[in-house]
């Protein structure tokens, strides 16, 4: 609705409260020819907060000497409840009062006025009353449309995580590779996602891809870009090959055709004969692989991302990497809201501290898993529970 509209629903609209007649035919007089006036006079003091309520007026006109109630228990009655609280009330006195002026306004009232005043005087108030009343009326109704948009932006994303986070691949408890991983959305929902699959026998592909932006659209293209890695439904790719996988997604998934949304992404394939990970980044931070002779001896090494973020230039080529694994091995894939943290101090989290964090055993604890532990120390660290991004991470452990 534009402010117009919104402004035409709230027609100004008066309620005159006084117990003689000639006062009401006299305002109704005043008021004639004024299109944009709709007109109310009540006669009965005990009726007029129920009559308030009946028409909704945007301006009150009150007498302050009635017969059967004091005009300024009156005021003080329609300040008390919450439908009447802000309609703007100009009080009528035969005459000037400074003391039942100064209690009027210490009750609520807006003006004062000794009736009856010059038709143009009184149309002046009654007309610069009413329209900062209907810019109130406005202003709450701009913020109840605005806090239900938002009710159901925050309803239409929470489906989208659960979308998302039902694709994700199930956990494997058992075989050569194990896996583990975390998925904490963001109330905004970033466009994290990730898998893992056996191509064949021999080659075991996982992968983690983070799309820029926030919302349902991020979350579409990250699941589009999942679906078509999880399917191998990229034309002329050898799943097996992480640059040529990157450059057929680069293909692909073109910004000018996605709402100029990329997506950053870390892809690897495990070799089982030779014990080894290929793998090709663009964009994305690097995996960490933690590897030594045994869970109390590592090191921690990263397999670094080097190649440009999905999306930006066609035909692109992409690079890739080789990494053998030792007897114990683990790497880990993340998103950079794993690190990319404010603080308490308002200061963002080093990525070297993030590296640091990562190094540090315990790896075989399964009563301590790492991703809580990071999980936990980045809570910790903000002071909240909430993540600003979409925090994501997996854990596979090569078994030897």
């Amino acid at each position: 609705m534009n402010d117009d509209a919104r402004f035409t629903a709230h027609k100004i609209t008066v309620l005159l409260i006084d117990d003689q007649a000639m006062i009401g035919e006299a305002v109704r007089r005043m008021l004639l020819g004024e299109e944009d006036v709709e007109f109310h006079s009540c006669r009965d003091a005990s009726r007029a907060l129920d009559e308030a309520l009946r028409i909704k007026p945007t301006v009150i006109l009150q007498d302050l000497v009635m017969p059967d109630i004091d005009g300024l228990t009156l005021v003080k009655e329609f300040r008390a409840r919450p439908e009447t609280r802000d309609v703007p009330m100009i009080v009528l006195s035969t005459k000037e009062e400074p003391a039942v002026k100064a209690e009027a306004f210490a009750l609520g009232a807006n003006d004062y006025v000794v009736k009856l005043p010059d038709r143009l005087e009184l149309i002046a108030r009654i007309r610069y009353h009413s329209r900062g009343y209907i810019a109130l009326l406005q202003r709450n109704e701009a913020h109840a449309a605005l806090l239900e948009s938002q009710k159901r932006l925050t309803e239409e994303v929470a489906q989208a995580a659960r979308y998302v986070e039902s694709l994700l691949p199930e956990k494997l408890t058992k075989g050569d590779v194990l896996t583990d991983w975390r998925f904490v959305p963001s109330a905004e929902l970033g466009g994290d996602s990730f898998g893992h699959h056996w191509l064949d026998d021999d080659h075991f592909a996982f992968y983690l891809l983070d799309v820029s932006g926030h919302g349902v659209g991020a979350a579409l293209l990250s699941v589009s870009a999942m679906n078509a890695l999880r399917s191998q439904a990229l034309p002329n790719t050898d799943f097996r090959d992480p640059g040529q996988v990157l450059h057929a997604l680069n293909q692909a998934f073109q910004m000018d055709q996605q709402n100029n949304l990329y997506f950053t992404i870390w892809y690897g394939v495990f070799h089982k004969p030779t014990r080894s990970v290929r793998y090709s980044g663009g964009g994305h931070p690097p995996a960490l692989l933690i590897d030594g002779p045994s869970p109390g001896e590592t090191k921690l090494t990263m397999l670094e991302s080097k190649g440009p973020m999905i999306g930006a230039i066609p035909e692109l080529e992409y690079g890739q990497a080789d990494a053998p694994l030792g007897p114990f091995a683990k790497i880990y894939l993340f998103s950079d809201g794993a690190y990319e943290i404010v603080k308490t101090d308002d200061q963002l989290w080093p990525f070297g501290d993030f590296i640091a964090f990562m190094g540090q055993g315990p790896f075989d604890d399964p009563h301590a898993p790492k991703m809580d532990a990071l999980i936990a120390h980045d809570r910790a660290l903000m002071g909240r529970d909430d993540f600003a991004d979409d925090l994501s991470m997996i854990e596979l452990t090569f078994r030897p």
